[in-house]
C-alpha cells in the first residue's frame, strides 16, 4: 500500500526529521520510539507501514535536504550518524520537492498545487497521497463570505484578491486532487464550511488541528485529574520558551495569538470553566529546536484549602512531532482506504484543538483512537 506523504513545509525541521526517521526505521538503523502505531498495543495493525511511505512536498525555501539534515545533527535533533547514513535516500526525496506555486489567481495556484500532487502520485505509482501541513503557523484570517459555501468559494477564487490563507488553499487543492489532508498546525487548514463541503463531495477524510507534543499533552492528562477529583482549579498559567524557525514565526503577534489560543483551549473544555491565567509564548533564539514550558497551577481543595503545583517540560519539538507525522499519515491513508470521509474526530489524541465535539482528556482520546483502529485494521489487510 504505497502511500505518498506530501509535506507542506517539506524543508523544515519537523518534515526533515520525519523523513530521516522514516528512512532510518525502514533501513533498520533505529527503532520507532515515539511512533504511537508502533507501540505494543497497536503494532502491525495499520497499513501502510512506515516503510510504505514515499516523501515529497512544497516549501518556500530552497535549502537542500542534506544541508538541513546536517543542521539538525549539529543542533542535537538527530544523531549525526543517522543523518549521514540516509544522505542517498534524502537525495532521492529532493527530486520530489517543489517550490510553492504562485499564479495570478488563487484558483490557478490551487490548480498548480493539484498538478504537483497528481504528478507525484503518477511518478511513484502511489495508491494515494496524504497532504500534511507542517508549515509555519498563520494568523487567524479575516472572515470572508466565500468561506461559507463551495459554490461561493469557487467563484471567489477566480478573482484577483486573496480569499483563502495558504493552509486552506492547500487543503482546497488537496481535496480537488483526491488527497486526504492533515493540519499539524493551528492554522485554518480545512476548518471552513466550504472546504468541509468539498471533502464530503469528494469522499475524503481530513484531520487536525495543531499537533499535541509538549505542554498541552501534559495539560490533557492533568486537567481531567483535577476535574475527576472535583478539585477547583483557580489559576493555570504557562510560559513557553522556544527557538528555531517555529519560535521565530511565533514572534509575530498574529501567529502567536493563534497558537496560544489553541494551547489554552483544552482547559476550559476539560474543566467546564476557564480558570484565570493564560499561555505566553516567547522566542529565544539560543534554544534552537528545543523548547521549555513552565506551568503554575493553583487549586482549591476540601474546606477551601489553597494548594499549588508546578511542572516544567523540556523537549525537542521536531523529535516529538516527527513520529506523529508518520502516524497521522498512515492513519489518514488507512481511513481513506476504508472509505471514511469528513473530519476524523477519532484522531483527537494527536491534537491540541481537535476537529469536532470530542473529549480533551488523553485517556478518552486514546480509547477513541483504539476504537478507530479496530475499524481500520480489517481494511488494512486488503
Amino acid at each position: 500500500m504505497r502511500t505518498g506523504a506530501w509535506l507542506i513545509g517539506a524543508r523544515g525541521s519537523v518534515a526533515v526529521t520525519s523523513m530521516i526517521g522514516a528512512l532510518a526505521v525502514r533501513a533498520g538503523l533505529t527503532g520507532p520510539t515515539g511512533c504511537v502505531l508502533e507501540s505494543p498495543a497497536l503494532r502491525d495493525r495499520v497499513r501502510p507501514g512506515i516503510g510504505d511511505l514515499v516523501f515529497g512536498g512544497h516549501d518556500v525555501t530552497s535549502v537542500p535536504l542534506e544541508k538541513k539534515a546536517a543542521q539538525l545533527a549539529e543542533a542535537g535533533v538527530v544523531p549525526a550518524a543517522l543523518a549521514r547514513a540516509v544522505q542517498g535516500d534524502l537525495a532521492v526525496i529532493e527530486r520530489d520537492l517543489r517550490p510553492v506555486p504562485a499564479a495570478p489567481t488563487q484558483a490557478a495556484t490551487a490548480a498548480a498545487i493539484a498538478a504537483d500532487l497528481d504528478r507525484f502520485r503518477r511518478d511513484h505509482g502511489l495508491d494515494r497521497v496524504v497532504v500534511v501541513n507542517v508549515s509555519s503557523t498563520e494568523p487567524v484570517p479575516p472572515p470572508h463570505p466565500a468561506h461559507a459555501t463551495l459554490t461561493a468559494l469557487r467563484a471567489a477564487l477566480d478573482g484577483p484578491g486573496p480569499v483563502l490563507p495558504p493552509s486552506a488553499l492547500t487543503a482546497f487543492a488537496a481535496f480537488e486532487s483526491g488527497c486526504p489532508y492533515v493540519d499539524f498546525t493551528p492554522s485554518t487548514g480545512a476548518r471552513l464550511p466550504a472546504l468541509a463541503e468539498l471533502a464530503l463531495q469528494r469522499g475524503l477524510p481530513y484531520a487536525g488541528n495543531d499537533g499535541k507534543t509538549g505542554e498541552t499533552l501534559v495539560k490533557s492528562v492533568l486537567a481531567p485529574m483535577f476535574a475527576q477529583r472535583n478539585l477547583r482549579v483557580r489559576t493555570w498559567s504557562g510560559v513557553n520558551l522556544l527557538g528555531g524557525g517555529d519560535g521565530a514565526n511565533l514572534a509575530e503577534p498574529g501567529a502567536n495569538a493563534a497558537k496560544a489560543a489553541s494551547k489554552q483551549r483544552v482547559l476550559a473544555e476539560t474543566l467546564g470553566y476557564a480558570p484565570q491565567g493564560d499561555t505566553r509564548i516567547d522566542y529565544l533564539e539560543d534554544l534552537g529546536d528545543f523548547k521549555t514550558a513552565w506551568d503554575l497551577v493553583t487549586f482549591e481543595g476540601f474546606l477551601g484549602a489553597a494548594m499549588r503545583m508546578e511542572f516544567t517540560w523540556h523537549g525537542c519539538d521536531s523529535a516529538l512531532a516527527a513520529p506523529l507525522i508518520l502516524d497521522l499519515t498512515r492513519l489518514t491513508a488507512a481511513a481513506a482506504h476504508a472509505g471514511r470521509s469528513g473530519p476524523l474526530t477519532d484522531l483527537a489524541f494527536f491534537f491540541k484543538d481537535p476537529l469536532g465535539e470530542t473529549s480533551h482528556g488523553l485517556a478518552e482520546q486514546w480509547r477513541a483512537l483504539c476504537d478507530l483502529i479496530d475499524t481500520l485494521a480489517p481494511q488494512a489487510e486488503g
